[in-house]
């Protein structure tokens, strides 16, 4: 099992540009609504490619939109939740 979860700021970027709709994004790189949502909620990761069609629609660097992180990290906020 992969030790790492691929996040995103999906969502921040959208509505730092004016409330950008799920499907205003997916119009503009060429995918349905339901895979940008995907996307954002972390469900699907996407294809190297349209992560730079992505990355370059909102004139950033794939990293700036993309990141990992371990998933022992992404799922304690969720164990403390848990805990309450």
């Amino acid at each position: 099992m992969d030790p790492f979860v691929l996040k995103n700021h999906l969502r921040k970027l959208r509505f730092e540009h004016g409330e950008l709709t799920q499907q205003a994004l997916a119009n503009a790189v060429g995918v349905t609504r339901l895979t940008i949502h995907s996307i954002e909620a972390e469900k699907f990761s996407p294809s190297a490619l349209l992560a730079f069609k992505i990355a370059h629609f909102f004139g950033r660097r794939v990293d700036e939109v993309f990141y990992l992180e371990r998933k022992d990290q992404a799922q304690e906020p969720q164990r403390k939740a848990d805990a309450l």
